[in-house]
Formats: structure tokens, sequence, C-alpha cells
């Protein structure tokens, strides 16, 4: 009995160890570079499994560099963040240079979080504040989605078994948030969804960025539809 009772206890710890390897978990990473003075980036990086969090931290990777690169031609060059930090501040002495008497400072602020995590989906926004002259800077939310289990990104289509469904209850939602206030947005009477579609702990959050459905001066437009309401419709809980 008691040799029964110790393979069961070693097979225990063999399988917990196991699971705790393959789980993923975050942590928050600050990167910079030596010559850098005017970029500060705040993100989360996956552990666990590598295979999937090599995959997640990929996706992140190449949204955040895409968020500071002048160059359109960057992605093919495989530039990492630190290059990506980099080539920000010298366009930046580049102008200084140019426009001496320029009394404009840039500057960019990225900061990653994670919305939800379940052992189906995990959903991370990224927030990238920029100033690189202009009447204001530009404020830009991106949610990025993944299947957790492979650490693959998920496009918005994906989320769901009946997009037309979907798109249906989230009208009523949008048309409940913009109620008094339809004059501000572009043709309000013909909903589209957003680009950014995630996961928080209630529900499934939709949110329009700056210009993307109405002018700069409305801000952000985000709401929250329940899980309650779409479970019949979702690919991932």
């Amino acid at each position: 009995m008691r040799r029964i009772l110790l393979l069961l206890s070693i097979v225990f710890v063999v399988f917990s160890c196991e699971e705790e390897e393959t789980k993923i978990t975050f942590s928050e990473k600050k990167i910079t570079t030596a010559q850098n003075k005017i970029v500060e980036i705040n993100i989360p990086i996956a552990k666990g499994n590598e295979t999937v969090a090599n995959n997640i931290n990929s996706s992140i990777e190449a949204a955040v560099i895409n968020s500071i690169n002048f160059d359109p031609d960057a992605p093919s060059k495989k530039q990492s963040i630190s290059e990506s930090i980099d080539s920000f501040n010298s366009e930046y002495t580049a102008f200084k240079t140019d426009f001496p008497e320029s009394a404009m400072e840039w500057e960019a602020q990225i900061d990653g979080e994670i919305m939800y995590q379940s052992e189906a989906v995990i959903s991370v926004a990224l927030t990238t504040y920029s100033n690189t002259g202009g009447a204001h800077g530009n404020l830009i939310i991106s949610f990025l989605n993944f299947d957790a289990l492979t650490g693959q990104s998920l496009k918005n289509d994906q989320l769901f078994n009946d997009t037309k469904s979907f798109k249906s209850i989230a009208n009523t939602y949008f048309n409940e948030k913009i109620a008094g206030k339809e004059e501000f947005y572009f043709e309000p009477e013909n909903f589209v969804l957003p680009q950014n579609i995630g996961f928080n702990d209630t529900g499934v959050v939709l949110l329009y960025n700056n210009y993307e459905i109405a002018p700069y001066v409305t801000g952000l437009t985000e709401f929250t539809i329940p899980f309650d309401e779409l479970v019949p419709y979702l690919n991932f809980m």
C-alpha cells in the first residue's frame, strides 16, 4: 500500500510540474536602449510552453515595432524593438538638424496589459501614444487575440461562429452607447464592427480608435457586451 501511495505521489508531482511548464504566464518588461531618450515601452512577456510563448511574444513584438516605425520597408528588414527605438530617436535627431528652430519634442510610449486569459483565448491590449509634431499627439489602442493552446494570432472573424448575429447584437449596444450623440459620428446608421475586438472578465470588448468612426474631438468609443448574450456565437471562452 505504501509503495502504491508513493508511486501515486510521484505521478501527481510529475504531472503537476508538466502542467506548470505548459501554462502560459506573463511578466512585464521595460525595453530601452543606450541611445534612447524619448521612447518608453512596457509590454507583457509570455513564459511557459516555449512554442506558445514564442508565438505570442513575436506577435506583440511585431505590433510594437509597427507602432513606432517610420520606414514602411522595416517589417521586411526584421527590425527588433531595440532597433526600432533607436530608429525613432535617429529620426528625431534628423528632424532637429533640419529644423533647429522647432521647439517640438518627440515622444512615444507603449504600454501593454493582459485584458483576459482563459484556457482557450488570451487578449492583450497595447496602448500607444506618440507625438511627432502636429496639433496633438496620436493615441491608438490595439487588441491582440491569441489561441491559448497554440499562441497563434486570431483574426476577429475567427472569434465567432456567426459573425452576422454578433454584428446585430453589437449594433444594438453601439446605438445605446452613442444615443443622443449621433451627430458626432460618421454615418452612425451604417454600422461597422471596429478593428479592435477583444475579451475582458465580463464580456467582449469593442473599441473604436480616434478617426475610425468619429472626429478626433469625439475620442475613443468603447463598450462591452456581456458573455451571457454571446455564448452561442463564440468560438473561444
